[in-house]
């Protein structure tokens, strides 16, 4: 009994000392998390297509597909991580078991690398001719593509709000997620660039191999930090389950006349704030209006389904401003979409050589996204800010950074339309039409313009929208928060194949040869579609109200 009190008070003194330190005691093992998964995620899916176009004899479209589908996977699910770490599980158990599904489904692809009889006889080019994978080989490549994916959906937006919570200051809190957009897409990039170097070169077997290593790596760091982390505190529910009770209760009582006093609304006694119900969606203040028979002599609810606190109702109320914000993220992000999944069929036809004896993986294009990303982030956290806090009165708000990300981003699409215009050009003069494996005699390095504005515009829009949702997200949520942002570039990517589907059909613009098409068309398409819903969001962004600045009611990219 003693040994086991001295045990307890060990760790409430370890877990103190966390808290008076700000979160930095933790950091190095959730960064040092964040790292190892990340090189294992990046070191499968940055060089997937390459894969299933030369291990699995799948159409280049049809690739570029399934690309999309993994990718949705891996962004819409962790919404689904978001709501059982808030309701049931916590954001530590969600990433242990999360860790420990992606490595799983990373030595399924390593087996289906390994073992011939997982795959089909080689062809090399998606042709016609080459042998279609049996059904149970196309069972056992989705079951692997299906746990790896699920496995990084559960992790990689799970632990931002776990890092950030270990933090008691904004500025500690924006500087993690900062910090934390960096290390991902910094090993990310290492991971394009040596791990499929590995799997272009040596084999998809040591390529993959080293992805389960890195994984594993990555949760043993983890829970080796266990008994430092400051730990989530259980909501005693489902939060969804609450904002349910709001829209039930204030359907039941939609005829009943609402007072201004706030004596006449529910709040929950164990809140020393006394919440004056907002007018916005003034209905719903129903759910919290006191009629007869909904409470019990000791003052608590007696009809949970029929009254909820102040609080539920400003809760949904919240949610309910953001979505049109929300809703812009969709479109910004399928145009990043379109670029990814595009990007790779551009590189296969271009020349990738570095030198007489060096050339560039296809799959490794996405690695100067990722560091014009880093770098973008790293000059904005430790030059921009800094400057602007010391000669300024000006600092850049969420809005404001996610703003100029969407005018990166459509300058990013023009810029692609206007470099492949030139590829087809040259194609055109050189008679490529019609020739399947011809290589256009243009560098692939033409395309670092087009990717250093789609890394420099993520640099400021994806840890605005992070940063933004954590903020203003109502606190039973802050795990579903950061997944908010996942979640509209998962949708993105169904989108992207809707597109493609949609320009498949209706055009001749994407062919399986993309020397026959007009892929510059595509771009320019992106480009309008993007165009129409910047002017969307700096409607919406004007008259969003933040909940948590008030000295700052008002936000647009443009002031």
């Amino acid at each position: 009994m003693e040994n086991s009190a001295s045990h307890v008070d060990e760790v409430v003194m370890q877990s103190s000392s966390a808290r008076k330190n700000g979160g930095w005691i933790t950091f190095p093992f959730i960064i040092a998390t964040m790292a190892g998964l990340s090189l294992a995620a990046g070191g499968w899916t940055s060089n997937l297509i390459v894969f299933l176009i030369n291990e699995f004899n799948m159409r280049s479209i049809a690739a570029a597909k399934v690309f999309n589908v993994v990718n949705g996977l891996t962004t819409i699910f962790p919404i689904l991580g978001g709501i059982i770490a808030d309701s049931y599980l916590g954001c530590f158990s969600v990433i242990w078991i999360s860790s420990l599904i992606s490595a799983m489904g990373i030595f399924l692809l390593l087996l289906t690398a390994a073992i011939n009889a997982l795959k089909p006889l080689a062809c090399g080019d998606g042709s016609n001719l080459c042998t279609s994978p049996s059904t149970n080989q196309y069972v056992f490549l989705y079951v692997a593509l299906a746990l790896a994916s699920i496995g990084i959906a559960g992790t990689r937006f799970t632990i931002a709000p776990m890092g950030a919570y270990q933090f008691d200051k904004p500025k500690h809190q924006a500087m993690f997620f900062d910090w934390y957009i960096f290390i991902f897409y910094l090993c990310w990039a290492l991971s394009t660039a040596f791990i499929v170097y590995v799997e272009d070169n040596i084999s998809w077997t040591w390529g993959y191999g080293i992805s389960v290593a890195c994984n594993i790596l990555g949760l043993a760091i983890f829970l080796a930090g266990k008994r430092f982390y400051r730990h989530v505190k259980e909501q005693g529910g489902s939060p969804f389950v609450n904002l349910a009770r709001v829209v039930v209760a204030a359907i039941q009582k939609w005829r009943v006349p609402l007072s201004e006093q706030t004596q006449h609304y529910y709040h929950d006694p164990s809140d020393k704030t006394t919440l004056v119900p907002t007018k916005f969606f003034k209905f719903l203040n129903c759910a919290a209006f006191i009629t007869e028979g909904d409470t019990k002599p000791d003052g608590s609810i007696s009809k949970p389904w029929r009254l909820c606190t102040v609080q539920q109702v400003e809760d949904l109320k919240s949610l309910i401003k953001l979505f049109p914000l929300w809703a812009s993220g969709l479109l910004i992000s399928t145009q990043l979409v379109m670029q990814l999944s595009l990007l790779t069929l551009q590189a296969l036809k271009m020349d990738r050589h570095m030198g007489p004896h060096f050339e560039m993986p296809a799959g490794s294009m996405l690695v100067f996204i990722l560091l014009f990303t880093c770098l973008a982030i790293f000059i904005i956290d430790q030059l921009l800010n800094p400057f602007l806090a010391k000669y300024t009165s000006f600092t850049l708000t969420p809005l404001q950074r996610v703003g100029i990300g969407h005018s990166l981003t459509i300058a990013c699409m023009a810029v692609s339309a206007l470099v492949e215009s030139r590829r087809l050009r040259i194609a055109r003069s050189h008679h490529l039409q019609g020739k399947k494996d011809a290589i256009v005699p243009m560098s692939v390095f033409w395309l670092l313009p087009q990717l250093a504005l789609n890394g420099i515009g993520e640099g400021f829009h994806f840890p605005g929208h992070i940063a933004f949702y954590y903020q203003e997200f109502p606190t039973s949520l802050k795990n579903t928060s950061t997944a908010m942002v996942s979640l509209f570039i998962g949708i993105a990517f169904y989108l992207g194949n809707v597109l493609i589907d949609l320009v498949q059909r209706q055009s001749g613009w994407l062919p399986d040869n993309i020397n026959d098409g007009r892929m510059d068309n595509v771009f320019w398409l992106c480009c309008t579609l993007g165009s129409v819903n910047f002017i969307y969001f700096l409607v919406v962004s004007y008259f969003y109200k933040y909940k948590n600045m008030d000295s700052k009611p008002n936000d647009v990219a443009s002031k």
